[in-house]
């Protein structure tokens, strides 16, 4: 599998970001803490006195080189030297107060507050201090040997805390082997019951049947002002923080257990985390990941069942029973460990994302009116006498020459479009309108702007769905721009049924154009710029028509996905005309599985220079001719004279250079017709196959 590094500093936290620029080794400025602190700022040698608040965290775990070296100094101890970089600074810079919003009778304390840790701070605890380039067999002995270095080993108060009951409770020793503290209860009894009723002699019986022994990330520390508890707090929550959201069961069962568990699981998991919580994800595939990880949970803990179950020395019918039961649960938890791991992985969560939401609540289609009636909406704010003179003259009577035929006016686009039926027309007069949600198109409406696109503008500003989803039967855009802002999905996403779209400008944010399984899409003279992604992603089974178009600077031009488990399923494609050109990645990209079997094809140059930017001067790639079925002779001329002619022509171009991807489209067929495109200033490349 590709794996994407990235630097510890491009965080995905924009705060993160921020304090980049001006952190020290010393601390991570956070702007949301309530402490002025004074850092020695060793760059320029001087006494910066901070307005920022310090985050705890850094101070805590984060020490000065210089300092640490002093305090080793100065004790003269060199056996004590490596735990020097645990030891809290005795300085103004605590963690402050959690206060709880509990019920009028609650006695219990308040706690730190330590959740709203950065991205960099539990990146840096988790890399440096706790997990370090340890193996997933060795996670829990580098963990204990963290908390031994940083935990005070007894007596401090702390909450424990599970889904039932909150009480206080007393640590008087840690088994750090077993991740466990032992606990008395402080009397009187201090406790919040959720659905339930506890007394002292209900909490001293569950006590006594668990020795006394609770998990170390069930307990809060209680607040104390000294700061003598402040590094507890913090190395609990980090603890806490990596059971709960970054370690999975399965792990220590990978087979492969010579790798760096951070590297692999921990740092791609972490930046998901802060990715979601940031809403840099968009909903339906946040939804899929939650969905895939209980369902890998629920498998996995059947395949421990059943394994549990067989017997090594017994060839019983029964064995041989769950044997093949426990075959069918491992192949089935590592096809939904796969699934997580690309959406885990940045680079993968791009290239092939999510295949659909089934949960997602696509709008139904209204039909046709029961009066039979058809409307033309007239979407505008205010328009000149000339301008509605014009618009009666070309549109409304052409369209309106009907009696069953109605004229609303609207000053919303969106709303225009959610008051449209089967067959209705949506016309929309010059000017900028700003939008708040996507656009679903279920119906076969037409939506038109009535003069130059970059005189019709529809401006989409807030996070949220695509900008425009279609799922009607036959749709058509025209005469339009559309401006995508701060967003997290596709400006337009064809999910089934048919979208034609013609001179149409399309300024992207995220990805572009999605062309999902079983939908088409015809995209004629448009201009689509500015995807962080790819501009057009064709799934396979789809058809999609591109004439005329303009798809540049993007990450890549056009990315079609062949998925493992959809190869008899190739998308049927038309390419005729484009300018795909300045784009970051290739100017066509094919997604593939990684299947060993990579092989270079020798691209023929005895045809000599020609020119490096367009395929205008090739051989017309048409269809192939099925006038004759019958006769399968000619079929399999025609097929090989094709491949032949795509072959030549794919060959003129010098820059095109991954011959993988230009030997899948010459067998598999791909594209119905490739003629007169254009390819200009591609990064990477013309043509280029990924391999997952």
């Amino acid at each position: 599998m590709l794996y994407m590094e990235q630097e510890a500093q491009e965080t995905p936290s924009a705060k993160a970001r921020e304090a980049g620029d001006d952190m020290t080794d010393v601390a991570v400025f956070d702007l949301e803490s309530y402490v002025n602190v004074e850092l020695d700022m060793k760059e320029d040698n001087r006494i910066s006195k901070v307005g920022h608040n310090v985050s705890a965290t850094s101070q805590a775990l984060f020490q000065n080189e210089e300092e640490d070296q002093d305090e080793s100094e100065s004790d003269d101890d060199d056996d004590g030297s490596s735990t020097d970089q645990f030891k809290t600074e005795k300085s103004a810079t605590r963690l402050q107060r959690c206060e709880h919003q509990r019920g009028v009778n609650s006695s219990l304390p308040d706690t730190f507050q330590t959740s709203h840790l950065l991205f960099y701070e539990r990146f840096k605890a988790y890399q440096d201090y706790m997990l370090g380039d340890c193996k997933p067999s060795e996670v829990k002995a580098f963990t204990a040997d963290y908390l031994e270095k940083v935990l005070e080993p007894s007596d401090w108060l702390a909450q424990w805390s599970t889904d039932v009951f909150d009480v206080l409770v007393e640590v008087r020793d840690v088994d750090f082997k077993n991740l466990k503290a032992c606990v008395e209860l402080v009397l009187p009894l201090q406790c919040d019951c959720r659905g339930c009723e506890l007394n002292e002699d209900a909490m001293k019986s569950l006590l006594d049947a668990t020795q006394h022994k609770v998990p170390l990330h069930e307990l809060q520390v209680v607040y104390d002002e000294s700061g003598d508890f402040d590094q507890t707090a913090i190395a609990l929550e980090h603890l806490r923080f990596f059971y709960e959201h970054i370690w999975r069961l399965w792990d220590e069962e990978d087979e492969d257990d010579d790798f760096d568990y951070f590297v692999r699981c921990v740092e791609p998991r972490l930046r998901l985390y802060y990715d979601i919580l940031e809403g840099r994800v968009p909903a339906g595939l946040v939804a899929e990941y939650q969905f895939l990880l209980k369902n890998c949970s629920q498998c996995f803990k059947q395949f421990l069942v059943v394994r549990s179950s067989l017997s090594t020395d017994s060839d019983s019918e029964l064995d041989n029973v769950s044997m093949v039961e426990g075959l069918k649960l491992y192949d089935q938890l590592e096809m939904l460990k796969r699934k997580l791991h690309i959406i885990e992985n940045p680079l993968l969560r791009y290239v092939l994302g999510c295949k659909g939401n089934n949960k997602q609540q696509c709008v139904q289609s209204r039909g046709i009116r029961a009066s039979g009636i058809k409307v033309i909406h007239v979407v505008t704010v205010s328009c000149s006498n000339i301008q509605l003179q014009s618009l009666l003259s070309d549109r409304l009577q052409p369209l309106g020459s009907s009696e069953d035929t109605r004229i609303q006016f609207h000053t919303d686009p969106v709303a225009a479009v959610d008051s449209c039926h089967q067959g209705d027309v949506v016309i929309v007069l010059p000017g900028i309108y700003n939008v708040s949600s996507s656009i679903f198109l279920p119906d076969s409406i037409s939506i038109e702007g009535f003069g130059l696109p970059d005189e019709v503008v529809i401006e989409k500003k807030n996070k949220g769905g695509s900008f425009l989803e279609s799922t009607g039967a036959d749709v058509t855009l025209s005469n339009i721009k559309f401006i995508q802002h701060d967003a997290i999905e596709g400006i337009l996403c064809v999910r089934q049924g048919t979208l034609n779209m013609e001179n149409c400008v399309l300024q992207c944010e995220t990805t572009g154009v999605i062309v999902r399984t079983s939908a088409q899409l015809t995209m004629k003279m448009c201009d689509l710029y500015g995807s962080k992604g790819a501009g057009v992603e064709i799934y396979p089974g789809s058809v999609c028509s591109l004439v005329g178009n303009g798809i540049h600077h993007c990450k890549d031009g056009i990315l079609i996905k062949d998925f493992a488990d959809e190869l008899d399923v190739m998308p049927s494609i038309t390419m005729e005309n484009n300018v795909i050109h300045n784009n970051e990645g290739y100017g066509v990209i094919v997604v593939k599985p990684n299947t060993g079997e990579h092989y270079r094809v020798p691209l023929d140059r005895s045809e000599g220079p020609a020119e490096p930017t367009s395929s205008s001067n090739s051989a017309d790639i048409q269809p192939e001719s099925v006038e004759n079925n019958n006769n399968t002779d000619r079929g399999v001329a025609s097929t090989s004279s094709r491949k032949l002619q795509l072959s030549r022509q794919l060959s003129r171009n010098k820059e095109w250079s991954c011959s993988r991807a230009v030997q899948d489209m010459v067998d598999r067929q791909i594209f119905v017709s490739l003629q007169g495109n254009q390819f200009r200033r591609n990064n990477k490349g013309d043509f280029g196959t990924f391999f997952y």
